[in-house]
């Protein structure tokens, strides 16, 4: 009867210590950087980079004369990563076409992640999400963006040309 009690006890205590173990890890993972995925399915690396999320549209005139800005300015600064998001509900083989009809090069998520930061979907194109370093929204902008515009509200100082 002894050995049961005893079986007992140590059950509730491996069950208890994986219990706060289990909360323990949740917690680290809290800042985390999220997964996101593009459109063929590759998993991006976000660890410490400004995210710039980039609302586009075919369609949206600004968002085409846009895209070499962020192109650029994506292969400027090592710290910044764009990342797009197609406006549009199309299949993924189609948003790839678009992306290089407009010769995006940065990568194109597959799943829009305005909800990941409390964010609606923008309603205006182009819109751009800030992200921090630390994964949190730190602001919208809305409209056609430029480098200098970009380097301003990341407060960097603009590439030399």
């Amino acid at each position: 009867m002894e050995e049961a009690v005893g079986n007992r006890s140590l059950i509730r205590i491996r069950w208890a210590a994986c219990l706060l173990l289990a909360v323990a890890i949740s917690g680290c993972e809290r800042n985390a950087a999220p997964a996101f995925h593009t459109i063929s399915g590759e998993a991006v690396e976000t660890s410490g980079k400004i995210l710039l999320v980039n609302y586009w549209a075919e369609w949206c005139k600004p968002c085409r004369e846009e895209i070499p800005e962020l192109n650029a300015f994506a292969a400027e600064h090592d710290n910044v990563l764009v990342l797009g998001v197609n406006y549009d509900p199309l299949p993924a083989e189609e948003i790839a076409e678009q992306a290089e009809r407009l010769g995006i090069e940065f990568p194109v998520l597959v799943d829009d992640p305005a909800s990941r930061w409390q964010r609606p979907r923008p309603q205006v194109l182009p819109s751009t999400f800030v992200i921090g370093p630390d994964n949190r929204w730190r602001a919208t902008l809305v409209g056609p963006q430029t480098a200098d515009t970009l380097a301003s509200a990341l407060d960097l100082k603009p590439a030399s040309h």
